[in-house]
């Protein structure tokens, strides 16, 4: 296997530290747009000359990206950029013949009259459109292969095959208590992401009814986190896996929340209030005459890079899957999830926590479809596929999953 990985920020980088110590391909590229950024990622392997190298490309640039493939004849390519660059890394790994596997999906848009009642385009639905081509043409894209989306959804699948008879509902649960040391607000994942997530209408699945949508931050719960992270409000959220579970696994009810705090979410509205959440270009005053910017992009530059805080942040962060229905003809409640400790992760790889819970899943992913464990044709979810490999191979990459009966 030959990988072009397109993205050096914090989660490809953290991929590369997971990669190299496992032999399943034989070359990865490191490709950015900052060229300085991937070869500082690779140069961190110390694998001078060997299976890893750097390369610049622009991501929204699907001929250069198409180009990039061919060069180094990869035959998949993992995106590790923000969901912006979704499309035209898709559209490229399809042109070049390659597998494509990304964390998280197309991008939605709300409802242009009820958005928060209806649903107007849905994450991943420009890429499920283009499924039966995929699907013609034999190849694989492999779509949410992150932790959530992603790992998530692996134990939805487990869950179905292993665990329960019947499945009322699904609800992803994520909950942490990191904290930064000298920071009132440095979030652990990437703000331009997170304002996506958390501000856009969330969806939710019910069978009778479909997909629907409602108010951002809405159905507040606590819910009580494992390993010593204890009880954290969690809010309903816009998320992949609500699009995704459905396709794959029988439920009656599917949700995702988030647990943000009362702080984060504050700000958050704030930033919405203030219209800083906008991506449309505005033009402010220049050094050299007016100058368009993306408002989004002014508060993700005002923030530290969330790769850069491991050495200040203190805590765990957990991803897991609640899973409502029965058994043998008992009900059955159980919480499958995935703690990762920074103090570990930092040690360990040198990456903080929440970036480092979200490379090692595509990394997962990847040595299945080398070995053949995972197969399929057209896009497809994690859902999709038998969950027992990736789990004991999760496991045997010294990250160990869990089961709670509730």
């Amino acid at each position: 296997m030959r990988v072009l990985l397109v993205g050096a920020g914090g989660v490809g980088t953290a991929v590369t530290r997971i990669a190299a110590r496992r032999p399943f391909f034989e070359r990865m590229v490191v490709a950015d747009y900052d060229l300085a950024r991937a070869e500082a990622a690779v140069a961190a392997l110390g694998e001078e000359g060997g299976r890893f190298v750097a390369a610049r490309v622009d991501a929204g640039d699907e001929p250069a990206v198409s180009a990039l493939l061919a060069r180094h004849d990869c035959d998949v390519l993992l995106n590790a950029t923000d969901p912006r660059f979704v499309m035209p890394l898709f559209r490229a790994a399809f042109g070049a013949g390659a597998t494509y596997v990304d964390m998280a999906m197309s991008l939605s848009r709300p409802h242009p009259e009820r958005p928060y009642e209806e649903c107007g385009v849905k994450l991943g639905d420009e890429q499920f459109a283009l499924a039966g081509q995929w699907a013609e043409a034999g190849r694989l894209a492999l779509v949410g292969m992150g932790v959530e989306p992603g790992l998530s959804d692996v134990f939805a699948r487990h869950a179905a095959d292993e665990l329960f008879d019947t499945i009322e509902e699904i609800g992803v649960r994520d909950g942490a208590n990191l904290t930064v040391e000298g920071a009132d607000f440095a979030p652990s994942f990437s703000i331009w992401t997170t304002i996506e997530e958390c501000l856009n209408p969330p969806v939710v699945y019910e069978s009778g009814r479909g997909w629907f949508t409602t108010e951002p931050f809405s159905e507040p719960e606590v819910f009580d986190f494992p390993k010593g992270i204890g009880p954290v409000e969690c809010v309903n959220v816009e998320h992949e896996e609500v699009l995704l579970m459905p396709r794959w696994v029988g439920a009656e009810r599917v949700t995702f929340k988030y647990g943000l705090g009362r702080e984060f979410t504050d700000t958050l509205r704030t930033l919405h209030q203030l219209g800083l959440d906008r991506t449309a270009p505005v033009t402010v005053p220049g050094p050299d005459g007016p100058v368009e910017v993306s408002p989004r992009d002014v508060v993700a530059a005002g923030l530290p890079d969330p790769a850069t805080l491991g050495d200040r942040m203190r805590g765990k962060t957990c991803a897991g899957t609640w899973v409502r229905g029965t058994k043998d003809g008992a009900p059955r409640e159980v919480y499958l999830y995935h703690v990762v400790d920074n103090e570990w992760s930092m040690a360990e790889y040198g990456c903080q926590a929440v970036v480092w819970q979200t490379a090692v899943n595509p990394v997962v992913a990847l040595e299945l479809l080398a070995t053949g464990a995972w197969a399929g044709r057209g896009v497809l979810g994690p859902e999709a596929f038998p969950a027992r490999p990736f789990l004991d191979l999760l496991t045997a990459y010294g990250s160990p999953w869990g089961l709670r009966e509730q």
